[in-house]
């Protein structure tokens, strides 16, 4: 019997163990000596691997987790007196120790957001006092694909953003920590979800999706990757052994996994969330659109779940509780989760409020 240390948990796509087709490919990548910093075949594959993906004259360059992603994709778009407008929730604004302020020297205007997901109006009425030399001048939107509530913009909705972002001489940057989730649930392609949206530049998650490590920046107009390779030095994010975080994406993009491996993790989530709904002692607090699942949970019982199946409270004052699934969650794990609420329920009725 599994015990709670071994026992798949619902804390978060960053606890999974990688994916045996990536297992499999570092292994390869390892046999013989290869160039370093990016100048081997593996690193050449891959980046064939990223055109094919997303379009000719996409350019990648790896790195090492997903805050230099994010920082470094958005330093690429901004001069330091800058700012970027970007959801109240999102990463870079609440989970990221101020490093985006930090390193670019850009500031984040956080607007305000119900489901995750920004809205034009709001960031419209934010664009004032351009020229004005005592106020940070707007120069790149950021949005979250998934949101950090698990929420799914639509083609449309990006499309609308990015043409509000190129009227005003905005550049639009995209987290993507879980974007094959998002493109899982929406059925289209990562082009189609990126680049054809008006997306300028990309931070593409590996780690969340079944890779050991590495993230990749995503380059959809070549004059932001201009300098990058520089900034990505300065910023001590330049892996010397290069090919194995490339033979990582290849493996992943090239191969269609990153499709199979979303499809599970997002139909784990629905398995889950449609269990919960059918239980009127629990409440869903957000539209299950990817990989997460939002619920409040009496917060009594709280503790004693995640002993046996860790999960995170979003919202400590609520009792808001996040699950994600990931790509080796089973049905195993949800109908647990399952039943040890209805064990609870049974033995120790509460209320949401208790």
């Amino acid at each position: 019997m599994a015990t709670s240390s071994t026992r798949i948990g619902f804390g978060s796509d960053n606890h999974s163990g990688v994916h045996p087709d990536i297992l499999a490919a570092l292994s390869s990548a390892s046999s013989g000596h290869a160039p370093s910093y990016g100048t081997d075949e593996v690193s050449a594959r891959a980046a064939q691997t990223f055109e094919r993906e997303f379009g000719p004259g996409t350019e990648a360059h790896f790195v090492f987790n997903g805050t230099a992603a994010n920082v470094l994709a958005l330093e690429s778009c901004l001069k330091p007196f800058q700012s970027v407008f970007c959801s109240e929730h999102s990463h870079i604004h609440v989970d990221e120790c101020g490093a985006p302020e930090r390193f670019t020297g850009a500031k984040l205007v956080p607007l305000p957001s119900r489901d995750g997901k920004i809205r034009v109006e709001d960031a419209r009425a934010r664009l004032v006092r351009r020229g004005d030399q005592h106020h940070s001048q707007p120069g790149a939107i950021s949005i979250t694909q998934p949101t950090e509530l698990g929420t799914v913009y639509g083609l449309d909705e990006i499309r609308d953003i990015a043409a509000f972002a190129k009227t005003n001489g905005l550049r639009l940057h995209m987290d993507g920590a879980r974007l094959v989730n998002a493109a899982a649930s929406l059925g289209v392609s990562l082009r189609e979800l990126t680049r054809d949206t008006g997306v300028d530049v990309l931070s593409l998650g590996g780690t969340k999706n079944g890779l050991m490590f590495g993230e990749a920046v995503v380059f959809f107009r070549p004059e932001l990757a201009r300098d990058f390779k520089f900034r990505r030095k300065q910023a001590m994010q330049l892996p010397s052994k290069t090919r194995f975080i490339a033979a990582q994406f290849e493996a992943w993009l090239g191969t269609g996994l990153w499709k199979r491996t979303a499809e599970r993790s997002n139909r784990m989530a629905e398995r889950l969330a449609a269990g919960l709904a059918a239980r009127d002692f629990v409440r869903l607090t957000q539209t299950r659109q990817a990989n997460a699942v939002f619920v409040r949970i009496p917060k009594a019982w709280v503790a004693r779940l995640r002993e046996a199946y860790f999960f995170y409270v979003w919202n400590e004052r609520t009792f808001e509780c996040r699950l994600m699934t990931t790509f080796d969650t089973n049905e195993e794990a949800v109908d647990g989760f399952l039943r040890a609420l209805d064990e609870l329920h049974r033995t120790d009725p509460r209320s949401l409020e208790s």
